[in-house]
């Protein structure tokens, strides 16, 4: 899928902020809150919190317990996402829905996912004690396991509700020690065998918002406070092996030996050297991950694993792309006379969010006196996945310095707040209008 054109910018003249219904976000609130979800962490630098651990149940304990003390009916699901709901005035009315996730990658930051949880509780909050009464049930959704990190494939809360991710994926996907993601499911009480019961019907659903921050630089290079998400960048994921001969340093020469680490060398820079390629221009290319072993400092690296992931707003591209990254894979593991396979890990389409709904968040954004551009997003996001099944819209907040799954990573409370402002002003706004407009079918991607 190739969007029309590059993402078209617009913002509104800085006016006072202030959302036009009074709902004013509490900023206090929102620091309370991410700040008691970054202590939930295993110890290290950063927030460490990955998917289907203790530590991460106990954070969506967290977020139900504020829900339930609002009034709001909240439930877990058979595979651990976390959905609680205010009701509304008309029965059998569709949902408005927001939230995000609560997993971490290892020393990761304490507001990617986290900042859109808060921001979806606090809409609630503000709902409640102003006595704003929806037509609409108004639900808060945090989904389960949205890293990739443990288990390589990202959004798998959010997957399975759109029925991308089933039972005999959860058996096949598997951590570094082998564990697979069902048995880490049934170690924290959740039931993967029954997955397919955690499928949303779309007729239940208005619409699903995600406020998240940018993980990028470009809000905060253009000095603006909000974006409005046009379409999400896709994402393959693949695990290359490459298996060559572990030998004594000294002992073998030079023409002799069979270094995997040597073969893999080349292909982190071939990664790089396609995603520069005037012929990828918007692809990225990453080798996030090298296992080497026997990883002993005189001993020639005899296997190496790597974790390659490339990413893409064009889905021809970016399937393009890895096809020529495991052509050139290959060769090289031939002339370097060392083994070679590979799996795929993941493979997700980018996906154009609806225009209707889009046109509804910029609504918000310019009643709210909020400046904001409109922009794609270069990571994966449960929105993302949902939109199979419900139309769904993101609204960004800035990144200092552009930095995320990192210790350093920062947004300010008071960017998050005024986010959420925009964000209850678009779930009003929506739940008023009642419909999204004839653009608003949810669009899967290809």
């Amino acid at each position: 899928m190739s969007p029309a054109g590059p993402p078209a910018t617009t913002a509104v003249a800085d006016r006072p902020h202030g959302p036009a219904r009074g709902l004013v976000p509490r900023a206090g609130r929102l620091r309370a809150d991410l700040d008691h979800l970054a202590t939930l962490t295993e110890p290290g630098p950063g927030v460490t919190r990955l998917a289907f651990t203790e530590l991460e149940r106990a954070a969506h304990r967290y977020a139900a317990e504020q829900l339930t003390a609002l009034g709001a009916r909240v439930r877990t699901d058979v595979v651990g996402n976390t959905i609680a709901e205010l009701p509304g005035s008309v029965p059998g009315a569709p949902a408005i829905g927001s939230g995000s996730h609560l997993d971490s990658v290892p020393s990761g930051g304490r507001f990617d996912g986290i900042a859109g949880v808060v921001a979806a509780v606090e809409v609630a909050r503000l709902l409640t004690e102003s006595g704003t009464e929806l037509r609409h049930p108004y639900r808060v959704v945090v989904f389960a396991a949205e890293e990739g990190a443990r288990f390589g494939q990202a959004c798998t809360g959010s997957r399975i509700v759109a029925g991308l991710t089933d039972s005999a994926d959860l058996d096949r996907l598997t951590d570094h020690e082998g564990t697979t993601m069902a048995e880490a499911m049934r170690s924290v009480g959740l039931a993967p065998d029954r997955a397919a019961e955690a499928r949303w019907d779309p007729a239940d659903w208005l619409a699903f918002l995600e406020l998240h921050i940018e993980q990028g630089s470009v809000l905060e290079s253009s000095d603006l406070p909000l974006g409005v998400v046009d379409v999400i960048s896709g994402s393959t994921r693949l695990e290359i092996t490459l298996s060559g001969v572990a030998s004594h340093t000294g002992g073998t020469p030079m023409h002799l030996r069979s270094d995997a680490l040597a073969a893999a060398a080349e292909l982190v820079l071939a990664a790089e050297s396609l995603a520069w390629d005037s012929r990828h221009h918007g692809t990225r290319a990453t080798v996030g991950r090298l296992e080497v072993l026997p990883g002993a400092l005189t001993t020639i690296p005899g296997t190496v694993v790597l974790g390659v992931d490339v990413r893409d707003v064009d889905s021809a591209r970016q399937r393009a792309t890895v096809r020529e990254f495991l052509d050139h894979a290959a060769g090289v593991a031939v002339r370097r006379g060392v083994g070679f396979r590979h799996r795929l890990l993941a493979d997700t389409s980018p996906v154009v969010l609806p225009a209707a709904l889009r046109a509804q968040l910029v609504g918000a954004a310019e009643r709210s006196g909020t400046a904001y551009r409109v922009m794609p997003s270069g990571a994966s996001h449960d929105s993302q996945m949902v939109n199979r099944v419900v139309p769904a819209g993101m609204l960004f907040v800035p990144s200092r310095d552009g930095l995320s799954h990192t210790p350093a990573e920062w947004t300010s409370v008071e960017q998050i707040a005024e986010g959420t402002a925009v964000l209850a002003e678009a779930v009003v706004g929506m739940d008023a209008a009642g419909r999204l407009g004839p653009e608003s079918a949810a669009d899967g991607g290809s």
